[in-house]
């Protein structure tokens, strides 16, 4: 039965032939028949073939067993290749498949399905990761009401384990994961901006998130920031209505500012009251945009302004009287700096009477005394070139004067202390004194223009400036009359002297005469030289008076105190010489001397 000539069947015949050849000695010995001897060996061939049968089956079934096996095998390692999408390998083993063994395929087949198994696992276990961070991600946005659509499909597909799966569902995951980002900074920049809100009202930041979702305002270390659409929707609306109530405060609190401004000037407050408040009244200078600042619009700083604001009102009931008064001071004291007549119709006496009647309310009252103040400093700035020329003139005036003084002054030419500057100052003062006809008529000029283009008079302490240019030059050219008078009195002086000194003998020296009349006073100019101070004389004391605007003044407005005049008599002596002077006094003296009283 075994194949011939193999060693195995070789070495089993000579066994068998051995055992026969002792079988049949021993029945020799036994002293069996032939025929007993044949039907045990035929009995001996029949168990043998029973045998040989029996190892046949088994290793029938053997081999049965091993092809299902093997082809378990290679179906396990088909499925897991089409899964993991190995095509390399499988056409591999579909080579060495036509020409190996069953136990040879088994043993190469077995090691691929292991290795293949491993990595089915760990490509199971990187799918599952990938899920179970796409599905929370999703929850997050979606806020756990819904899952999306493609992760239904994820627990469906799970025998696609190929790479280019994993790269799908890896896409997936990072577009998800920007979705997430891009949902953390929106809400991070969202309660950022609620948080500035908060705290520029003076607001409870955790309340007010928490409001949206508790999420937002926790702590602990397993916290998970919601950034679904509602908490999106919240926060968006929670800015809107803080950025609402933000522009009614702003709005509100300029219009308290406003309030505490006009009564910070009308009640003329500290610097050190204002400054308590520094910190708000920038808001006045900012737009809505630029008001950052934590804390400046809380209800505490807004209720703080306005009880400022009740209170200074409250204070301003109490000294409103006495604003009155010093707003009309301020307006009488601003009309005599400017010559311009205040209005009668809030005299301090009257606005004193309709206060205290109750007929007037203070604060029309304070408004219409403002009104005029307004007023008055627009005329005046309208006034300022004439007023310029005005004290140009006035100035002139003094010089003359001054200059009247000196030529009176018979001690002028001595080589006194400041007597060279004394000497200057006259000379300046006599190219001035030519001047003035020039300046007054210039004036006159410019007030009617002004007076043409305004349609009103220009008036200089209630009087007519005009009127009062007029008169000086009438005055003016009075006292020229009068000088020549004075010099034909002079002539006719000196032709009775002459007369007298023919009759009684010669003149009374100087010297003696010097001693009826009475010295000159003099007082230190800022340069140390001495000047004459003014006196009235009495020759020529019937020319009349050259009045000045600031002589109208005195005269008009009784609450104004300066009176200035500038006397004529005699008014310039730069046309009359020092020998002419000394001659006139001289003759005088001598006829006093000569007369009968004498």
């Amino acid at each position: 039965m075994l194949a011939i000539g193999s060693p195995c069947s070789v070495r089993t015949t000579s066994s068998c032939n051995a055992l026969l050849r002792e079988l049949q000695q021993i029945w020799s010995d036994i002293g069996e028949s032939e025929a007993e001897k044949d039907r045990m060996l035929m009995e001996l061939e029949r168990e043998c073939l029973e045998v040989y049968r029996r190892k046949v089956e088994e290793a029938a079934n053997a081999k049965a067993r091993l092809h299902q096996t093997v082809a378990a095998k290679e179906a396990e390692l088909a499925t897991l290749m089409a899964s993991l999408g190995e095509l390399n390998t499988h056409s591999t083993i579909q080579t060495e498949k036509r020409s190996t063994s069953l136990k040879e395929k088994l043993a190469s087949v077995t090691p691929l399905v292991d290795d293949l198994r491993i990595k089915k696992e760990e490509r199971m276990k990187q799918f599952s990761d990938i899920k179970a961070q796409i599905e929370r991600i999703s929850g997050e946005i979606s806020g756990y009401d819904h899952l999306n659509s493609s992760l239904i499909n994820l627990s469906l597909e799970e025998e696609d384990l190929s790479v280019r799966r994993l790269t799908d569902y890896q896409t997936h995951l990072r577009t998800l994961q920007k979705e997430k980002s891009d949902r953390l900074n929106k809400v991070l920049e969202y309660v950022n901006e609620v948080h500035s809100l908060c705290g520029m009202l003076g607001l409870d930041f955790g309340q007010t998130v928490s409001d949206v979702h508790p999420s937002l305002h926790g702590t602990g270390m397993g916290h998970s920031t919601n950034i679904c659409n509602s908490t999106l929707e919240g926060l968006e609306q929670a800015i809107v209505k803080l950025k609402a109530e933000r522009k009614f405060r702003i709005q509100k609190l300029k219009s308290i500012l406003a309030s505490l401004f006009d009564l910070w000037n009308l009640m003329d407050s500290p610097k050190e009251e204002k400054n308590s408040f520094s910190k708000i009244t920038s808001v006045l200078r900012l737009s809505e945009s630029e008001v950052t600042e934590s804390g400046i619009l809380s209800t505490e700083i807004i209720e703080e302004a306005s009880a400022e604001v009740d209170r200074l009102t409250k204070l301003k009931a109490t000294r409103m009287k006495e604003l009155v008064m010093k707003k009309r001071s301020e307006l009488e004291e601003i009309c005599r700096m400017t010559h311009i007549e205040p209005d009668t119709s809030t005299a301090a006496e009257k606005s004193s009477a309709l206060i205290d009647s109750g007929l007037v309310d203070p604060s029309e009252l304070l408004a219409n005394i403002e009104a005029q103040i307004s007023k008055v400093k627009d005329e005046a700035l309208s006034r300022k070139d004439i007023m310029d020329r005005i004290d140009r003139w006035l100035s002139a005036c003094e010089e003359e004067k001054w200059l009247e003084e000196y030529n009176q002054d018979d001690n002028r030419y001595n080589a006194g202390r400041g007597a060279h500057i004394n000497l200057k100052r006259a000379e300046r003062a006599r190219v001035t004194v030519t001047k003035i006809p020039a300046i007054v008529d210039n004036l006159i000029n410019r007030t009617l223009a002004w007076e043409e283009e305004k349609k009103i008079y220009f008036l200089y302490d209630g009087v007519r400036l005009v009127s009062i240019l007029d008169d000086y030059k009438l005055a003016r050219q009075q006292r020229e009359e009068e000088k020549r008078r004075f010099r034909d009195q002079k002539k006719l002086q000196d032709l009775l002297m002459t007369e007298k000194e023919a009759i009684y003998g010669s003149k009374p020296s100087p010297r003696k005469t010097s001693s009826f009349r009475k010295p000159n006073g003099y007082r230190a100019n800022g340069n140390g030289s001495m000047t004459p101070t003014p006196r009235r004389i009495s020759i020529g004391s019937g020319t009349p008076e050259l009045l000045t605007p600031r002589s109208y003044s005195g005269r008009q407005n009784g609450h104004f105190k300066e009176v200035r005049r500038l006397s004529t008599a005699p008014l310039n002596f730069v046309a009359i010489s020092k020998e002419d002077t000394m001659s006139t006094y001289t003759s005088v003296c001598g006829s006093e001397l000569g007369s009968p009283h004498g």
